[in-house]
């Protein structure tokens, strides 16, 4: 046996694993081809695909969900460690300490602990560490005593239909191993829609089973998050868990879900928390605790300081950091962050596109004219009002008209049932919205009234719909317009569209409100969503604390703040005027793009795609020679997407009949395009077919014909064989006969490859 011809795979049955089990790890430690994430997802027009998910050959861990170590093999060919940098960046993704290499022959280990004294080694096959020697360093490293140990070793709750991803398992062991250690304030940061719910359950689960924490109180301010955490990840709990409710206290239970506004009140005897001894409870999870509890003087910090022995961690998505309030000046620096950025690199979240539309009046403003009154006669105080006005202190009924006629056009080009959620200025505005768009849409209206819902604080018929809003299965209702309501904990997993016709100064704000549409549903079809800006909102995407590490910036000094966030919809008693005759024009629309970096693409594709192209290929020449000596050109198309090369957005822009060859050459080399019909009739016309029979010319002509209408896709997949017209022609094998066999077949179909892209 020649080992330098063993696949890779090989080498790691024949060698690798062995020598593995050798040092005593058991089948259900060794996990082989572990898929890492999904694979960013591509957006391609209205289609998607995903990049490449990261996978490592194996994963060793001491205990199910507690990893140690990652290994990464190669060929034989390749020497011993050159597996490495790959291992290590798994075994950071993975927050392990350990990371070997192997071509085979022996591992290069590399210890991230510390403890070893030399960082790497080289060890042979027979000398691989033992699980105990690993775990052995791995507390020692940790500062894990023997009473520690018990606590960070307890079994997580094993639900084989919802596996954990990398980061919840890093999320929940490093918040049990804090608090084995004693660790009292804890604050958890996961992006919308990661599953920070799931999280917690399984870190209360632990503690619970441990007997470290016996009573564990859930607090929440929303109706919703509660109802979806008892149900759903929660519901294991059984009949060991209550809710707080009609502000009856019954201390029989070990797990307590409760809102804030079940336990307190202005008045003290609503403050039922206090029917509870400040001991009752040893660990208190608070789910969003960005809102109310990161004020120093709200009522929620009354809750928290009462039961101040307890452990406390703080659930968010979005740290509140200002000068008055703040998450981290009470919880700590974060324990883990998982960032929106990451969970869609990662192919956790769905990615983006913003559609930013400019109106006249919100750039230039408008002033009334002399004397003038609005539509019920009040007169309009003289002043140039602009967008910071419009919807709150004078209403420009045409715009809000033009906002509902751009939300309806861009449905109909999609899908009208897309779920939508319109966020306005405030409750009035939402009125206003869902009147206009039921104006603009009176055949769905007609069919269903609750095509079009305002769901707001105030309003107990729209309220009553949000379930319906946010379950996949429920097709009504389809858009929903709202002030605050739903900008914070509704898992809206199928929302397509999200309009923003609201000024968001707030990045905590603008953070949940993004996260509304970031879930992905592959079953519903849902892997990316629009963001529909009319009031320049998505400016703060360029922000560096969009999806930077949360940053304490607290300043509080005496009474200064009063802890409580401005409610735009009662920021002012000011009058409101309407105007009904005042017209409103898009001055500007344009669509900018997610790009690879996490940032949105504000320069135009074309200038994008040729520096993005120019990195990569410095010549003309350099890019012919990497095109042609590619075996697919498919594999090149998909590899330059996964790098942020935009395709179908470019052709949109330069020319829809154009090849993703010929926009690569016209973009970033400036050369003059050719249709792919051009190219098609061009080889047509050329003597490549002379030398196949009449039988295999047709099917080289439809090839053509297929490469015309649809791209370079078709031509390279058997597949393309099934359909028509080729499904007249005979079966795929008959249709290969023609060529006298498969391997003629696709050195015919190389040859018309190469005739086409002949500059």
């Amino acid at each position: 046996m020649d080992k330098k011809e063993l696949s890779e795979r090989d080498i790691c049955t024949k060698f690798i694993t062995p020598a593995i089990k050798q040092a005593n790890w058991k089948e259900r430690q060794i996990r082989e081809e572990v898929k890492l994430t999904n694979g960013r997802i591509i957006v391609k027009g209205s289609t998607t695909s995903r990049g490449k998910p990261k996978r490592a050959d194996y994963v060793l861990s001491y205990k199910p969900n507690i990893p140690l170590a990652v290994v990464e093999a190669k060929k034989n060919t390749h020497t011993l460690g050159d597996g490495m940098q790959q291992a290590l960046l798994y075994a950071e993704m993975l927050d392990v300490p350990f990371a070997f290499s192997s071509n085979g022959d022996a591992f290069l280990f590399h210890d991230r602990t510390g403890t070893f004294g030399k960082v790497e080694a080289e060890i042979p096959l027979e000398s691989f560490p033992s699980p105990e020697f690993l775990w052995q360093k791995y507390c020692e490293w940790k500062g894990l005593d023997e009473g520690r140990q018990k606590i960070v070793t307890q079994n997580y709750f094993i639900d084989h239909r919802k596996s954990l991803r990398y980061y919840q398992r890093i999320a929940i062991n490093r918040t049990v191993e804090a608090i084995a250690k004693g660790q009292n304030r804890i604050l958890l940061v996961m992006a919308t829609g990661t599953g920070k719910t799931l999280a917690a359950f399984q870190i209360i689960w632990r503690l619970w089973k441990a007997g470290v924490k016996k009573r564990i109180l859930y607090l929440a301010d929303r109706n919703i998050l509660i109802k979806q955490t008892r149900i759903n990840d929660f519901k294991h709990f059984g009949n060991a868990m209550t809710k707080i409710q009609n502000h009856e206290v019954e201390k029989s239970y070990e797990i307590y879900l409760s809102l804030y506004q079940a336990v307190s009140g202005t008045e003290e005897d609503k403050n039922i928390y206090k029917q509870f001894s400040p001991e009752f409870f040893d660990l208190v999870i608070i789910d969003e605790c960005h809102r109310g509890s990161a004020a120093e003087d709200s009522v929620w910090r009354e809750i928290l300081e009462y039961f101040s022995s307890a452990t406390q961690i703080g659930l968010t998505a979005t740290p509140k950091e200002t000068k008055d309030v703040s998450n981290i000046h009470y919880f700590g620096e974060p324990i883990y962050t998982y960032s929106l950025k990451q969970g869609i690199e990662d192919g956790f979240l769905a990615p983006y596109r913003v559609i930013r539309i400019d109106l006249d009046k919100d750039l230039a403003g408008w002033r009334p004219e002399k004397n003038q009154v609005d539509r019920y006669g009040t007169p309009i105080e003289d002043r140039i009002y602009n967008q910071k006005d419009f919807d709150r202190n004078l209403v420009l009924e045409k715009r809000t008209e033009l906002v509902a006629k751009k939300v309806t056009e861009f449905l109909k080009a999609n899908d009208r049932f897309d779920k939508t959620i319109v966020f306005c200025e405030n409750i009035d505005h939402a009125e206003r919205m869902r009147e206009a768009i039921v104006n603009e849409n009176p055949d769905l209206t007609g069919e269903n009234r609750k095509y079009v819902m305002r769901i707001t604080g105030d309003n107990p018929e729209g309220k009553a719909e949000l379930d319906n809003f946010i379950d996949p299965e429920s097709r009504y209702p389809v858009i929903a317009t709202t002030s605050k309501l739903m900008s914070t904990g509704v898992d809206a997993q199928t929302c397509k569209l999200i309009v923003l016709d609201k000024r968001i100064e707030s990045m905590t704000e603008f953070k949940q409100i993004i996260g509304r549409g970031t879930r992905i549903n592959e079953d519903y079809g849902k892997f990316y969503f629009t963001i529909m800006d009319f009031k320049k909102a998505t400016e703060l995407f360029a922000d560096p604390d969009f999806d930077g590490e949360p940053v304490e910036i607290y300043d509080f000094e005496g009474e200064n703040g009063s802890g409580k966030s401005r409610d735009m919809d009662e920021e002012n008693n000011r009058e409101k005027y309407f105007v009904n005759d005042v017209d409103v024009d898009v001055v500007i629309e344009r669509t900018q793009y997610y790009g690879p970096d996490g940032k949105l693409i504000t320069e135009s594709l074309k200038d994008y795609t040729r520096k993005t192209l120019l990195k990569d290929f410095e010549s003309l020449d350099s890019f012919l020679k990497y095109w042609n000596e590619a075996e697919k050109k498919q594999e090149i198309i998909s590899e330059l997407e996964e790098r942020g090369v935009l395709f179908d957005a470019l052709a949109e822009e330069v020319g829809k009949d154009l090849d993703p060859f010929d926009l690569i050459c016209h973009v970033a080399f400036d050369r003059p395009p050719m249709s792919r019909k051009e190219r098609a009739d061009r080889v047509k016309k050329s003597d490549y077919f002379s030398k196949y029979g009449e039988n295999a010319q047709e099917v080289l002509d439809a090839l053509l014909d297929k490469y015309a209408d649809d791209g370079i896709e078709d031509l390279e997949s058997l597949n393309v064989l099934k359909v028509q017209p080729f499904d007249r022609m005979g079966t795929p094998l008959e249709i290969i006969k023609r060529f006298e066999g498969k391997n003629n077949y696709l050195e015919a179909v190389k040859g018309l490859e190469n005739q086409i892209y002949t500059l």
